[in-house]
């Protein structure tokens, strides 16, 4: 196991995010990404800097208004008179087919579809390199050097191809699947966060070469509540290519390892040569967004499982936010996966 990291990713330091009605500070620190390569030098993973692959791989799924908007709101926003140092919508288009604003107010409600990815001076720097830390990642697997963890932050798989959301701007797990497509792989999509990877789903929906399956929280009592049941499947020659195993909420070790066991049949189904992993490791007992209650001892489990399908594996680091088990339940994952 090898990894990628670039310490460009902790300048993006959000500081506000909206739960409940309240304010409060924004869980996706600079401080996880500490905690993450904790774990790393725990377990004597050797971590490199990533390579720039530029802005193609990342063009191939995500506008070139939406990367324009990424690039350059922070600077038209707080030139406005009056505005706060982070860039937050505060309106939103009633559907995706009206007129795109001039305004960076109402560009911000098209391209932020909720207030938990604020936009600093930083973010979209540090989006670029936690991007090109999955390629890089993808791009050695591919090369045959071996599984390969890419600590991603921010995050990812909520980002759609025009929209960020849920803590992620670039899809950096799609990024990772395109790539290896590109490539001459035939790539699957597992992704383990506590919630629903809704981007991910949103960016291969309608297609048949990248298979993608989630496991996560109710979407019906949960993030990102509007999408991630299971009756979604695909649809046009993407139909039977997407599969959802939405759990109960609170379910533990055993439910989610038979829901893993679903999908990695699917997968093999699929007849995937190269497994991309979005890795969240916020289904945990006691991470401060929990939904479900799976242990650390069922990470490695996870790991065991997830290593066991026998495919060349890029690792994609997800959620999983500050508590005193977020860099145990990492290390449990690649104990796992490499045993």
């Amino acid at each position: 196991m090898k990894a990628v990291f670039d310490p460009r990713q902790q300048q993006h330091d959000p500081k506000r995010f909206i739960r409940s009605g309240q304010l409060t500070d924004s869980p996706e620190q600079p401080e996880r990404a500490n905690r993450l390569r904790a774990a790393l030098d725990r377990l004597s993973v050797p971590v490199a800097p990533p390579t720039d692959f530029g802005m193609a791989p990342i063009a191939r799924l995500h506008s070139v208004q939406y990367l324009h908007f990424l690039k350059t709101i922070h600077a038209h926003w707080v030139a406005m008179p009056g505005a706060a140092d982070e860039v937050l919508p505060n309106v939103h288009p009633r559907h995706r087919g009206e007129r795109y604003p001039a305004s960076p107010i109402g560009q911000a409600g098209y391209h932020q579809a909720d207030s938990a990815c604020p936009i600093g001076e930083h973010t979209w720097e540090a989006a670029y390199w936690s991007a090109q830390s999955a390629l890089t990642a993808a791009d050695a697997v591919r090369r045959g050097e071996g599984a390969h963890y890419a600590l991603c932050r921010p995050p990812g798989h909520h980002a759609c191809s025009e929209q960020a959301g849920g803590f992620c701007f670039l899809n950096n797990a799609a990024i990772a699947a395109e790539h290896l497509r590109q490539t001459g792989s035939r790539p699957a999509v597992l992704d383990v966060d506590v919630h629903h990877g809704n981007g991910t789903q949103q960016i291969f929906y309608a297609r048949r070469d990248v298979l993608t399956v989630s496991l996560h929280a109710d979407p019906m009592q949960f993030y990102p509540f509007f999408v991630g049941h299971a009756d979604e499947i695909g649809e046009d020659e993407g139909t039977g290519f997407n599969l959802n195993l939405p759990l109960a909420m609170g379910s533990g070790d055993d439910r989610f390892i038979e829901a893993l066991d679903q999908a990695l049949d699917r997968i093999a189904l699929f007849g995937a040569d190269t497994l991309v992993v979005a890795l969240g490791l916020d289904a945990h007992e006691s991470d401060p967004l929990r939904g479900l209650a799976v242990t650390t001892p069922g990470f490695e489990r996870i790991g065991a499982r997830i290593a066991a399908a026998g495919l060349p594996t890029v690792l994609v680091q997800e959620g999983g936010y500050l508590s005193e088990h977020l860099s145990l339940n990492l290390e449990a994952v690649l104990r796992g996966f490499t045993a």
